[in-house]
């Protein structure tokens, strides 16, 4: 008779809590953390802003990356693993995350795919003064109205191209495994990014009419305090920055040793994070100051996001700017980075799942999960109506993705099983302070409110009008379609029975966490470890567990 040990391989693991660290950072310091925040910050009052981001930070993002880690660390497995041996019931919500990141991977990708070619055309100015905005959407995405067009085949080859250089690139990460792949991936993109960054910000405060930049981006609006929009917005954006309720740092947490310090390794990340959303918000409002002083206008004239700040106002910067060819690769190779250390967080999450759910070694499972997403990420995102595709997926996924399943899933934790007094105690017996009943209070009522006002806000936007300006049909398919699929898929996913082979058999290390904790489960918990095999002496390590 095989034991619990010759039946499951020893699960991956971080190679120190360092690692984790800088694993964990990785994934949070996103593209959003350069093209997003300076923004949100500056539209929602400049200095003042960081009042509620900090409210929003420390009574929401901090909590809530606490709750993934619990959960992730005391139930060690990926997400759809951990929240079924926290209840039998509770595994869709694990799958809800998964297909999340299925959706985020195959469009985020790309988003990686044009920073690389732009590191390239900085070097060698290849846009043309005055000419950002037309080579970006005409040459190089030939981007096509979807209203005209529907969804197009045309292949555009310069997209094409890195893009699959950069799948080449995370499937072999991603191959090499937890801590050979992610782990010295992250060792080496991170220190390098935190350079190239510096770098940038450090030039970009030399540049003429930087001060002018960063006033406009410092100065603060106290009015806009009193606007119950801006303070949703920190709290919104705070949701996304910390990558909490995407599986990934309950997948992250389940890396680690037992005995790790949860909480103050949280308390870094977050921080972190912070400090380089910050960072990247100097950097970008100095450089949108000299940018608006060439063209003779006001900061707020020249001020933008997301993709309009990273592909249309930078490369007008670095056209005007003396060395402006050293900003540009600067900065594009720094969204490389980070976009690569996001993504592979993000493959991950799917990875890890299937391999717990099948007990496949890793790099089958990586073949299957990322051979498939890259022919679809491809299919959909090398052609010329890709930038519709990303817009609309993005925002919806967002929407009505992740808040809703951060949502759902801190109601069904904290309200309907009841378990956040066994997780607060998880985490105060492994952390440098204790948590206690504030932090239940924070995830349990607090997260909560904020998420179901922000969720109400997004369905109301919405339905008022067709997110923009799309077709109805676009909008069912990639919107209001994709969403609702999620959804069902999560649930056919937890009703297919778990592989003889899977990791959700007997686990020593969990089994170890069970005795340690003196954790009672309830009588559907208990037989979760054991859900691929019947054989009687399993079931009676875990009853006596």
């Amino acid at each position: 008779m095989a034991t619990a040990t010759t039946q499951t391989p020893k699960r991956e693991a971080f190679g120190s809590r360092n690692v984790f660290i800088l694993s964990a950072i990785g994934s949070a310091v996103g593209l959003g953390n350069i093209w997003r925040f300076p923004y949100v910050a500056y539209e929602g009052g400049g200095g003042a802003f960081l009042i509620p981001y900090l409210c929003a930070l420390l009574t929401a993002g901090i909590p809530l990356l606490f709750f993934d880690y619990a959960i992730g660390h005391r139930f060690r497995g990926s997400a759809p693993l951990a929240f079924r041996r926290m209840h039998r019931r509770a595994e869709p919500l694990g799958w809800w995350q998964v297909l999340i990141c299925v959706v985020i991977a195959v469009y985020y990708a790309v988003i990686i795919a044009w920073a690389a070619m732009y590191t390239w055309f900085s070097a060698q100015l290849t846009w043309g003064p005055g000419n950002e905005n037309d080579f970006f959407f005409i040459d190089f995405l030939r981007s096509a109205d979807v209203a005209e067009v529907g969804i197009s085949t045309d292949f555009v080859p310069q997209v094409g191209l890195p893009l699959v250089a950069v799948w080449l690139i995370v499937i072999v990460i991603m191959a090499l495994g937890v801590k050979r792949g992610i782990g010295r991936a992250n060792m080496i993109l991170m220190p390098l990014l935190t350079v190239m960054f510096a770098i940038l910000v450090v030039q970009s405060l030399f540049l003429p009419g930087a001060m002018d930049g960063l006033n406009a981006f410092f100065t603060p609006n106290w009015e806009a305090l009193g606007d119950p929009a801006v303070w949703a917005s920190a709290y919104g954006h705070i949701f996304f920055s910390l990558s909490v309720a995407f599986g990934i740092m309950v997948t992250y947490s389940s890396y680690l040793k037992r005995k790790t310090d949860l909480t103050g390794s949280g308390l870094v990340v977050a921080f972190a994070n912070s400090g380089f959303e910050i960072l990247a918000g100097i950097g970008v409002f100095a450089a949108l100051g000299f940018m608006a002083q060439a063209q003779g206008t006001e900061v707020a004239g020249v001020a933008s996001s997301g993709i309009g700040l990273a592909f249309i106002a930078f490369p007008t910067i670095v056209s005007q700017a003396a060395g402006g060819s050293i900003i540009g690769v600067l900065f594009f190779g720094a969204l490389v980075f980070a976009g690569v250390t996001s993504l592979i967080s993000i493959l991950e999450v799917i990875v890890a799942a299937l391999q717990d759910k099948l007990g496949w070694a890793r790099i089958r499972t990586t073949l299957t999960v990322s051979i498939p997403l890259a022919i679809v990420s491809m299919a959909l995102f090398s052609t010329t109506t890709a930038l519709s595709v990303l817009d609309t997926a993005d925002a919806f996924v967002n929407a009505f993705g992740i808040m809703a399943v951060a949502l759902v899933a801190v109601i069904v934790v904290a309200w309907l099983l009841h378990k956040l007094p066994a997780l607060v105690d998880h985490l105060d017996r492994r952390s440098s302070f204790r948590v206690g009943r504030v932090w239940m209070l924070l995830v349990g009522a607090l997260a909560p409110l904020v998420l179901g006002y922000l969720l109400v806000t997004e369905l109301i936007s919405k339905i008022s009008e067709p997110y923009g300006g799309y077709p109805g049909w676009f909008l069912a398919v990639f919107g209001w379609g994709m969403v609702i699929a999620l959804v069902v898929i999560a649930l056919l996913l937890s009703a297919l029975p778990w592989s003889g082979r899977s990791h959700a058999k007997d686990d020593p290390e969990y089994d170890e966490f069970l005795t340690e904790e003196d954790y009672e489960p309830d009588a559907e918990t208990s037989s979760i470890p054991l859900i691929a095999t019947s054989e009687p002496h399993a079931t009676e390590k875990g009853a006596g567990a």
